[in-house]
């Protein structure tokens, strides 16, 4: 166990097993010396906790075996029980309680001392190995927290290049069709919409009424490039305005919809997009027209827009995506309903 902890905090954690130290290991003395003993005895338990901590400590930097560590430490707090018992004889010879050593009763009334340093060094492992647990996890859940934050960024920089890629194409197919001043046009609004998401702050999560804007920048694109081939019908709560959402988690799901449904038909396509509440949670319904095929289940931005959410709400965030009754293709997403938290 390698354990790197703050040496008072095991050592004050023991403070009360010292304290019984103290109280048992006191000599059979008359009540004239017993304050005198008390002391001697406690500055002597007292300056024991250093070197056993520091000790267990070493021990525990170099990894070494329970065994052969409580082995060490039995010999130890022996030796400890045993000088203890030294200072307490050579204290009843300076006050002319005794006239010399008794070796023979040296080893007598150690259990209590002994024991006493043996459950220091047990609660003292208990604490640094409690403590060594808390820094452990709190280090694990910064690394899956730093994980998580990698991951949802590679998530959402997936999305900038492959909107970026289908833009360009379609500015290219312009441009074919000499349909300059829409090609122009089409390029003013990608570089508003790209200057709009290069300029964000990094977070995750903004305001729904941002991601409206954001997602209203990008429909000036394909406005340019279908005209009156798209009908739009939005319906926002007014109410739910501030509330959070994954940055840029709409323009995925419209682009899926013009892309995959609206663009390939020969006819004007609807696209209906409503945000509402359902009690706690934000409930976002994206659904467009088009032919029925399976062309948005295995899209990159559907595929992204399921990653982000699920790292960012886990269980309590809900996609589906098929076709209606009605024959149009359906996202429903569901979310924790939250405010956006005002900086100060």
């Amino acid at each position: 166990m390698k354990v790197e902890t703050p040496l008072l905090v095991p050592v004050l954690a023991a403070l009360p097993v010292s304290a019984c130290m103290v109280i048992l290991g006191l000599p059979a003395v008359s009540d004239h010396y017993i304050v005198a003993f008390r002391t001697l005895f406690l500055v002597a338990c007292l300056l024991w906790l250093i070197p056993l901590t520091l000790l267990q400590r070493a021990m525990w930097r170099r990894d070494w075996s329970w065994l052969r560590m409580g082995l060490i430490l039995l010999v130890t707090t022996y030796a400890m029980a045993i000088t203890n018992a030294l200072l307490g004889q050579r204290f009843g010879i300076a006050l002319g309680m005794e006239t010399g050593y008794q070796w023979g009763r040296l080893a007598r009334g150690l259990d209590s001392c002994w024991l006493a340093l043996i459950a220091f060094c047990a609660v003292h492992a208990v604490g640094a190995y409690y403590l060594s647990l808390q820094q452990l996890r709190l280090h694990l859940a910064q690394a899956q927290g730093a994980a998580r934050d990698a991951e949802l960024r590679a998530l959402r920089l997936q999305v900038n290049p492959h909107f970026l890629f289908n833009s360009l194409n379609a500015v290219s197919a312009l441009v074919s069709a000499q349909s300059n001043r829409e090609a122009n046009r089409m390029l003013a609004s990608l570089s508003d919409f790209l200057r709009a998401t290069l300029a964000h702050d990094g977070r995750h999560e903004h305001a729904l009424a941002d991601e409206l804007a954001l997602l209203d920048a990008y429909l000036t694109i394909e406005k340019a490039r279908l005209g009156q081939r798209l009908r739009l019908t939005m319906k926002v709560g007014p109410d739910l305005l501030d509330s959070v959402v994954p940055y840029l988690v709409l323009q995925p799901l419209v682009e899926n919809a013009i892309r995959h449904g609206i663009a390939p038909l020969s006819t004007p396509g609807r696209l209906d997009i409503l945000v509402e509440r359902e009690g706690e949670r934000l409930l976002i319904d994206v659904q467009n027209d088009g032919h029925k095929r399976p062309h948005s289940g295995s899209g990159i931005g559907l595929a992204n827009v399921r990653e982000r959410l699920r790292h960012l709400y886990g269980a309590e965030q809900q996609v589906d995506a098929g076709w209606s009754m009605e024959g149009r293709f359906q996202v429903r997403i569901a979310m924790p309903l939250r405010a956006m938290e005002v900086e100060a």
